[in-house]
């Protein structure tokens, strides 16, 4: 028999009165049959919905610092740099349609994976792409030209996880889209099928139209928490997890920004990257440069005592937030390297003392989903 979200999550949580807008419709069994399982020290997580699974490393290399604004890439260099993070562990790669080289980059890598490696090490690693089309009218044919135009990119049968986002919710193709990406999916030509930057409502409406998506892709840090005050609480219901990108805020959560001076040209790091720039606004958003130090200091101090960076608790403190199935950490291929300090994470554990800092900082700041909106809201919102 169907389940309604909405009586289900307010037996729940109607005394805590952290969620009071799912509505009422009713989500058939089979599509909120999700789970996650961990394994082999935190490394590893299973994102389920019914049949479809994928296992994945719980910190996933993002690939848009290759789409330009971060550096030269050198194609030798970055498909070399990928294969260092997939022999240290780090072995699933989130990219997209429109980052620039990241799918032709994967196809050349995986192809020296299957030269190179033996058959067990290709099977721990997954490529992990987005489609991000106009909101025209979805056919099936239209979606099924653009998903092969990733799977020749990337020089696969079979995607292992096509996220799926969608602009503008007043034109509910959406649904059309990710019909179409079952159907392939069954076909298969795509393993999981997941979504990006949608927000809580829409992902209920998905769920209700019996689409077994395994999760969503949203921001999340230690400033950015708007994902655990609705969309969690779903998550945690239906099982689908969330994949979460900013973590590290573009490289601001990092020792780089302590005590730096920003109000003086040249006289501290610049904010010389299309991330850096991005995060600095939500900063802003947060409470400013000032309340941003008095966090950073706080990082540092954990940090210190685990004898961990800044961005490794950064990412350990959002992987531990309820919901979450893995994390990113943006990797510029040939560039630079954060291997280390990735793999650090896994073994990293923070203490009540820990936790009860980061929030005795963050509380100070606003909370962005009164000042942003939901999930995703921040690309739908004038």
């Amino acid at each position: 028999m169907p389940v309604s979200v909405h009586s289900v999550i307010a037996a729940n949580l109607a005394s805590t009165r952290l969620y009071n807008n799912v509505s009422r419709r009713r989500v058939g069994s089979s599509s909120v049959n999700c789970s996650v399982e961990t394994k082999e020290v935190d490394r590893w997580a299973k994102l389920k919905n019914g049949n479809d699974s994928l296992e994945i490393c719980r910190v996933l290399n993002g690939m848009w610092q290759t789409s330009g604004g971060w550096g030269k890439i050198d194609r030798n260099d970055a498909v070399e740099a990928m294969l260092r993070y997939a022999d240290a562990g780090l072995s699933t790669f989130d990219m997209a349609d429109h980052y620039g080289p990241a799918e032709d980059l994967y196809g050349i890598f995986i192809n020296r994976v299957r030269r190179e490696r033996p058959p067990e090490y290709l099977e721990k690693v997954k490529g992990l792409t987005k489609w991000v089309p106009p909101p025209v009218k979805m056919t099936s044919s239209y979606v099924r030209q653009n998903i092969d135009i990733s799977r020749k990119r990337m020089d696969v049968a079979s995607l292992d996880m096509l996220q799926f986002h969608w602009w503008d919710y007043a034109n509910d193709g959406y649904l059309d889209a990710l019909k179409h990406l079952t159907d392939l999916k069954e076909e298969g030509k795509i393993k999981t099928v997941a979504l990006t930057n949608f927000d809580t409502a829409r992902l209920e409406k998905i769920l209700e139209n019996g689409i077994p998506v395994v999760s969503n892709q949203v921001q999340h840090s230690i400033v950015d928490m708007r994902p655990q005050q609705r969309m969690a609480q779903l998550c945690e219901l239906t099982g689908v997890k969330l994949i979460t990108y900013g973590t590290v805020m573009g490289g601001l959560l990092s020792e780089k920004f302590l005590d730096a001076n920003l109000t003086v040209p040249f006289a501290g790091p610049s904010l010389n990257t299309p991330s850096l720039q991005k995060y600095k606004r939500m900063v802003d958003a947060w409470g400013g440069w000032n309340l941003f130090q008095g966090l950073l200091r706080t990082m540092k101090s954990i940090a210190t005592k685990h004898g961990v960076s800044i961005p490794t608790v950064a990412v350990r403190y959002v992987l531990d937030q309820p919901g979450v199935g893995g994390s990113m950490i943006g990797v510029r291929l040939g560039l630079a390297e954060h291997i280390q300090d990735a793999n650090a994470i896994f073994s990293l554990v923070l203490d009540d003392e820990d936790v009860n800092s980061i929030q005795e900082a963050t509380k100070k700041g606003k909370n962005l989903l009164q000042v942003i909106g939901d999930c995703g809201d921040e690309y739908r919102r004038i």
